[in-house]
C-alpha cells in the first residue's frame, strides 16, 4: 500500500511540475495578456484611476463601509430606545436596552473617529501615489 501511495504522489508531483513549465508557454503562444493588461481591462469607463487621494478607489469603499457602520450603530440606537421604553420595569430588560443603546452609541463614536483618521490620512497622502492602471481602450484594441 506504501508503494502505491508512493508511486501516485511522484506521478502528480510530476504532473504538476510539467503543467508549470508547459502552461506559461502554451499562454504566450496564445497571445495571453500581462497582469497589468489584464487589471486595465477588468476596469470600467469612469473608474478612479488611482488607489489614493481624493477620488481614490480605497477613500469611495472606506467611506461607503463607514456610512453602512453608521447606519447600523444609528438603527442599533433606535432598536435600543424601543426596547427600553416597552420593557415595563423589567430590570433585565432595561439593562439590555441600557446596554444596547451604550453599544450603539459607542459604535457610533467609533464610526465617526474612524472616518474622520481616514479622510485625514487619505488627504495627507499625495493624489498620485504611482499605482495607477492604464487605460482599457489600448487592451481591447489589442484583443479584438
Amino acid at each position: 500500500m506504501k508503494n502505491v501511495l508512493k508511486i501516485v504522489l511522484s506521478v502528480v508531483i510530476m504532473g504538476v511540475v510539467s503543467l508549470a513549465v508547459v502552461l506559461p508557454t502554451f499562454a504566450e503562444a496564445q497571445g495571453a495578456v500581462t497582469l497589468q493588461q489584464g487589471a486595465a481591462a477588468a476596469k470600467c469607463d469612469g473608474c478612479p484611476e488611482n488607489l489614493f487621494g481624493d477620488a481614490g478607489v480605497f477613500k469611495q469603499v472606506t467611506n461607503t463601509i463607514l456610512y453602512i457602520v453608521g447606519i447600523i450603530a444609528v438603527v442599533m440606537l433606535i432598536i435600543g430606545g424601543i426596547k427600553y421604553v416597552i420593557s415595563g420595569g423589567d430590570s433585565k430588560k432595561v439593562t439590555d436596552a441600557k446596554n444596547t443603546v451604550l453599544y450603539a452609541i459607542i459604535g457610533l463614536v467609533i464610526a465617526f473617529l474612524a472616518f474622520a483618521i481616514i479622510n485625514f490620512v487619505i488627504s495627507a497622502l499625495p493624489s498620485s501615489s504611482g499605482v495607477t492602471v492604464q487605460t482599457s481602450s489600448a487592451v481591447q484594441a489589442t484583443n479584438c
